[in-house]
């Protein structure tokens, strides 16, 4: 699941151990896939959000709590995001959209994208067992099944790839609300749910829109091994189970459900459409922008609702 950024070059060049000139700072954006990390973190600070107002907590009063969740989260997630780009180099070479990584023009070295691997993934589980032993547990979880379950293991081998990364994913706001309350609550159940599954169809339109980088790379995403028919198929069954979800959330109040399920009939719309058209390309498009902005609106909305206001 990931949405990959352009890296432009200035005259501003900065070489790190021998590697190739380029803008140091549009590397590091790109080692640490920039608005990866900040997706990520959205939902580790709506789960810690919910968190507090389901337990009576108040954000102030829990400010150190907060900072060490997020930030300890953030440096976890992109310490193992450093490592999927230090272990997928040789594909990334391959790959139209990733030849610009520090790792593949060599830039910086790989020995030393893993030791800033190594490093920040150590740092942020150490900050994170200073929150809870819970928040540090799916902390764990997350980086486990991103690093060594995906990358080292599925991603290239299995369709189930998408499935696996799907878990990473998940665990971030179980991290945020862990941090607060133990997780046997339906909230960050549904929240974890909500995101498993969404990522599948998210993940299905942009391997279908970069298909042919994939081909060439022998990445086994399911349009690859098994056809765009089947992919569609699969995002819809996927797009279809979000449905009931938002009911399960009845505490977030009426407001929610309401444009919860609206976000869900709209995505589910969406999906339908791509039985019928003659531009897959241009549909993956069209379902990766609603996939994104689905996410970001359902999450923000579940923080508006339980604002004062409300």
């Amino acid at each position: 699941m990931t949405k990959e950024i352009e890296i432009t070059y200035t005259e501003n060049e900065t070489v790190i151990d021998g590697g190739k000139s380029g803008t140091l700072i549009a590397d590091l954006k790109s080692l640490f896939k920039g608005p990866v990390l900040l997706a990520n973190a959205l939902p580790v600070f709506v789960g810690f959000w919910l968190a507090l107002h389901f337990t009576g907590g108040s954000l102030l009063a829990n400010g150190k709590l907060f900072w060490l969740t997020i930030i300890g989260s953030t440096i976890l997630m992109a310490g193992a995001l450093v490592l999927n780009n230090w272990y997928d180099v040789d594909i990334d070479t391959v790959m139209e959209r990733t030849q610009k990584r520090p790792t593949v023009t060599g830039n910086i070295s790989l020995k030393t994208v893993l030791g800033i691997g190594i490093s920040m993934s150590a740092i942020g589980m150490i900050m994170l067992l200073f929150t809870t032993l819970e928040a540090a547990i799916y902390g764990f979880i997350g980086w486990f099944t991103y690093v060594i379950m995906y990358t080292m293991w599925t991603k290239r081998k299995y369709t189930l790839n998408t499935v696996i990364g799907s878990i990473s994913g998940a665990v971030t706001p179980t991290i945020g609300w862990a941090a607060i309350a133990p997780t046997w609550h339906i909230v960050p159940i549904m929240l974890f749910i909500i995101l498993f599954i969404w990522q599948m169809p998210h993940t299905f339109a942009i391997a279908m829109r970069k298909y042919n980088e994939y081909k060439a790379a022998n990445v086994a995403m399911l349009p690859v091994v098994r056809g765009f028919k089947m992919t569609k198929r699969q995002m819809f069954v996927y797009i279809a189970c979000l449905l009931p979800l938002p009911f399960y959330l009845g505490s977030l109040g009426m407001v929610f459900i309401v444009l919860a399920t609206i976000l869900n009939i709209g995505f589910l719309a969406v999906s339908i459409r791509g039985f019928f058209t003659k531009d897959d390309n241009r549909w993956a498009y069209v379902m990766f922008i609603y996939s994104v902005n689905y996410i970001a609106i359902l999450f923000l909305l579940m923080v508006a609702v339980t604002l004062p206001v409300f």
